[in-house]
């Protein structure tokens, strides 16, 4: 998960970029970067952390142009304490791409082999990003040769790409004199849309993960890119757009409503708001028919990603909602921090529970989801020491059973407090009094409502069924590899920031 935007307007476009990344920094905390344009020259600062922490005044004034990309970094691919591995990549041939990516290749791998021995390209990195930039590179100059670049023979390599690539990969790329080509895999799995405003100089087009980036910088949502579809916004501003894969459906991944995405933005034709009170809804259901409401005092919701699941559950049981917990927003989203130990220090760093709303009650905690139950466990307990009398958790999600390929960190069953593991397992492992989970069909059903030309989800963490249809067992091995390298890493962390090509200054 990472947020990506990219940018065309008749004026500068580094404070726009800037602007739309801090409205998607929910989908990446780990690096940030930005990439503009001028004439065929190509300005870059990326570096380790947050937006506000990465760009300065003086980064901004050395990114100049009317054209740009911007990404926020998600590590489920590579290394995620690399600094060589922060997002843009660069290539300078054909033409010079640039190039942000959100999701994760599952062929990676044998891309990367394939790269080398028949398509003469090096890889540097073990980013998917850079295997994934290559084979666009190739794919490029192959549809394009000894005649000029035009949409019909961007989308003829577009088409290309998609027989090569597997997995989920939302893509947004800058080609250097000619313009902005997105793209999105043949299923859908990961967001991207479009829209248009009026800038300061005329209209100007933007493509980002989500319709809160467009929305939030003044511009209008024209639609989602659909699955396998590739839109090429040339210099003027001019829209191409045309089905580049064979056999498109439509299975946006059920983790973006559950958690992933803000709930003020739209994705493909869901409001993520409503899908969550949906949730909520068929979670009291469940609830009903697992314990009765008489036994529950008051509904809390785990901040923040619960809320409207906690508020429709407190309303359909007639059960008073209550904040409890006060969220301090200068830590970071728990899930997405890299490494056990970052995530259970920051729990108690990051929640403080209000006593006066659990002293003596018997309070329903409800969260979005129970993926690795380290944040749930202390929960609990904090709630306990804040003087509850009995402490019942409910899941707006279902159990987590599987591990997820498709960029959500969830690479390894092991780190799963639902694989393997019965409910009541569970419930004493966190140490609840009772737990309630979300129900698969029931959760499908209720958010698959809300847009008709859903023909399906990418739920396979929850169901186990992985769309794609290329996943083996070495492949979870692959990732746990992967996965155990990562937190070997973790402890010698330097947070520095990149050295890079047109960076002269130090922070």
């Amino acid at each position: 998960m990472c947020g990506i935007v990219g940018v065309i307007s008749r004026s500068p476009v580094n404070q726009l970029i800037y602007d739309a990344l801090l409205l998607l920094q929910h989908r990446g905390q780990d690096a940030a970067g930005i990439v503009t344009m001028e004439g065929t020259k190509c300005f870059m600062h990326k570096a380790r952390g947050m937006v506000r922490d990465v760009f300065r005044t003086r980064n901004m004034r050395g990114l100049p142009g009317r054209v740009g990309l911007g990404q926020v970094r998600y590590p489920t691919a590579g290394n995620a304490y690399s600094e060589e591995e922060a997002q843009p990549f660069y290539v300078n041939a054909p033409f010079g791409i640039v190039l942000v990516h959100n999701g994760n290749l599952t062929n990676a791998h044998s891309l990367k082999q394939e790269l080398f021995d028949i398509d003469r390209r090096h890889i540097n990195t073990e980013s998917d990003t850079e295997v994934l930039i290559n084979v666009v590179a190739h794919e490029l100059e192959l549809a394009a040769r000894d005649l000029p670049l035009n949409p019909e023979s961007i989308f003829k390599a577009v088409s290309a790409v998609h027989k090569r690539l597997k997995g989920s990969y939302a893509v947004v790329a800058l080609i250097a004199g000619h313009g902005l080509l997105a793209f999105r895999d043949p299923f859908g799995i990961r967001p991207l849309c479009f829209g248009e405003g009026d800038g300061p100089e005329g209209r100007e087009m933007m493509v980002a993960s989500e319709s809160v980036a467009l929305e939030g910088t003044g511009h209008k949502l024209v639609r989602d890119v659909a699955p396998g579809e590739a839109i090429f916004i040339d210099l003027e501003g001019r829209l191409h757009a045309k089905q580049c894969a064979e056999n498109p459906s439509l299975n946006p991944c059920m983790f973006e409503y559950v958690y992933l995405a803000r709930p003020d933005s739209v994705m493909d034709g869901v409001s993520v708001y409503q899908a969550r009170l949906n949730m909520g809804e068929t979670l009291a259901q469940r609830l009903i028919s697992t314990m009765p409401p008489s036994e529950i005092d008051v509904v809390i919701p785990i901040p923040e990603s619960s809320r409207p699941s906690a508020m429709q559950l407190a309303q359909k049981i007639g059960k008073p909602y209550r904040e409890g917990f006060v969220k301090n927003r200068y830590v970071g989203r728990t899930f997405i921090m890299p490494g056990q130990g970052m995530r259970k220090k920051s729990v108690r760093q990051k929640l403080n529970a209000i006593a006066t709303e659990f002293k003596g009650r018997n309070v329903l905690l409800v969260d979005d989801s129970i993926v690795r139950g380290t944040t749930s466990k202390e929960i609990v307990q904090m709630a306990r020491d804040a003087g509850a009398r009995k402490v019942y958790m409910a899941s707006a999600a279902p159990p987590v059973r599987f591990p997820n390929v498709y960029g959500i960190d969830m690479p390894t069953k092991d780190e799963l407090i639902a694989h393997n593991r019965t409910t009541e397992e569970i419930r004493q492992y966190i140490g609840a009094d009772a737990l309630i989970y979300q129900d698969v069909a029931a959760m499908k059903k209720v958010v698959g409502a809300l847009n008709p030309k859903l023909k399906g989800f990418e739920a396979s963490c929850f169901d186990g069924v992985y769309i794609t249809g290329d996943i083996t067992a070495a492949d979870f091995d692959t990732l746990a590899a992967q996965r155990k390298a990562q937190g070997d890493e973790e402890e010698g962390d330097d947070r520095s920031r990149l050295a890079l090509q047109n960076a002269t200054e130090t922070r």
